[in-house]
């Protein structure tokens, strides 16, 4: 049990880590009490593609002789679980496709490396998107992953597996991907904590690409706090990752405290309210953390950034180009292999013309310097995640993801970091995504906000009811 009496799946990585440092939780008891969880929950759910009981148990072994030697550091002994399209050794990868079915790499992904190196337990492999793109298909192998606060209702794609397993106490924490939103739209819809990072400060080496020129890797947990955990871990140059920037990194659990006040906080309501028209609910909630903002010290003015169309008009055609451009040997031979979903959301791509491309990578420039120049009056934007609580998963369209702008999508083409954080919660008990923007290398920053504002609101303590 932890200090507030939750149980052993419900903890926090901060709780976890603080518990076994001081000897009061066993990582061993700690790992044997998630992997019943998921033993319990998982047929419900599909969060999981792949469970490693027995390397768990044994890597939770090795951790609490790290323990004895006192040597442990904040992810000794955390179970962790990663979305399948991050590389890990002698495990398969599948990228929930087909395709990929008998993978099974020779090497860890460059961050699962890290995080082994840092006392973590690897749990499993988690349901997402067919190659990270699109929504949920029911024509492959592995059904798609529920969302534990309505079985019936859409997690967010594409690491959907990371976001049920996350709100369902199946692990501590994940490790995802962000091109459009793929991170933030899961801890939206699943109500937890999601951050992406600023473009080249987490490796993606060894994690399957879909576009390389706005794919992100990041974590996802049940708070900020425990985002920062772990980013701490990950974040950092990689020489074998052509995009890593060899730019300072790490503290960013220890600025988690600094003060907020005074904070100049721009609003974005233009994007909820016309560019993406949100819920009534949503609106409310968005409106309601500026105020908590505001009790905190920030400084909460209206904010403007180009339209959301116009970003989203620069990522389609880059992800949709780059995405058929890796697959396009297999599109060719081994097309019934791949979903209906996958299909009609890359093969699109093969009409992109080059000027297109080249187009659509030259607006991006402008659209970068657009919003670089709000951040000279503003230290951090907010606007809401998405406009409504998890659709139903039974309404979810095969072109879903073409048919409307993401709210996401302009912290990929910027390259900035952007986290969403639990902002509150519908009439029907649904969770709702507040999405927190910084310039370019302020994580920590954005870390800061999202884990003060988690505190002042008090978002953290309702579970869904399981």
């Amino acid at each position: 049990m932890s200090r507030a009496g939750a149980a052993l799946h419900h903890l926090t990585i901060a709780e976890a880590g603080g518990l076994i440092a001081a000897r009061k939780l066993s990582p061993v008891e700690l790992t044997k009490a998630l992997l019943q969880r998921v033993e319990q929950l998982n047929p419900a759910l599909d969060a999981y593609l792949h469970v490693c009981g027995k390397s768990a148990l044994a890597a939770a072994r090795a951790a609490e002789k790290t323990v004895a030697a006192r040597a442990q550091g904040p992810l000794t002994g955390i179970p962790l679980a990663y979305k399948d399209i991050y590389e890990t050794r002698g495990v398969p990868t599948t990228a929930h496709s087909r395709l990929l079915q008998d993978n099974v790499p020779r090497e860890d992904a460059e961050t699962v490396r890290r995080l082994h190196d840092a006392g973590a337990v690897m749990l499993g492999k988690l349901a997402t998107h067919e190659f990270a793109i699109g929504g949920p298909a029911f024509d492959l192998p592995w059904p798609p992953a529920r969302n534990p606060w309505d079985r019936d209702r859409f997690t967010g794609g594409s690491s959907s597996g990371s976001g049920a397993a996350l709100a369902a106490g199946l692990a501590l924490g994940s490790l995802g991907s962000d091109t459009g939103g793929s991170i933030r739209l899961p801890a939206a819809y699943c109500g937890v904590a999601g951050l992406k990072p600023t473009a080249g400060l987490v490796s993606r080496r060894g994690v399957i690409p879909l576009s390389p020129s706005l794919d992100t890797a990041g974590p996802l947990a049940w708070t900020a706090e425990d985002c920062a955990i772990l980013l701490d871990a990950i974040a950092g140059h990689d020489p074998l990752d052509s995009a890593s920037v060899p730019v300072p990194s790490g503290g960013y659990t220890k600025g988690l405290t600094q003060p907020v006040k005074g904070l100049r906080v721009g609003l974005l309501r233009h994007f909820h309210e016309r560019d993406v028209p949100a819920t009534a609910e949503v609106r409310q909630m968005v409106l309601a953390a500026a105020k908590t903002l505001e009790s905190l010290g920030c400084v909460v003015e209206e904010a403007t950034l180009p339209p959301v169309q116009e970003y989203d008009a620069v990522a389609r055609p880059i992800i949709c180009a780059e995405a058929y451009a890796l697959h396009e040997q297999w599109l060719r031979t081994r097309l019934e292999d791949y979903s209906r979903v996958f299909r009609l959301r890359v093969m699109g791509g093969a009409l992109v013309r080059a000027a297109d491309y080249i187009a659509a990578q030259r607006t991006r420039g402008d659209l970068i310097r657009a919003t670089e120049a709000a951040f000279q009056r503003f230290d951090i934007l907010i606007s809401a995640t998405a406009p409504q609580a998890a659709p139903r998963l039974a309404d979810q369209k095969p072109d879903e993801g073409l048919t409307r702008p993401l709210l996401t999508i302009p912290a990929n083409v910027a390259a900035i970091p952007a986290l969403s954080v639990c902002g509150g919660f519908s009439a029907g008990g649904l969770p709702l995504g507040l999405q927190i923007m910084g310039p370019a290398w302020s994580d920590a920053l954005v870390l800061r906000v999202g884990h003060q504002f988690e505190e002042a609101a008090g978002t953290r303590a309702r579970r869904p009811p399981l």
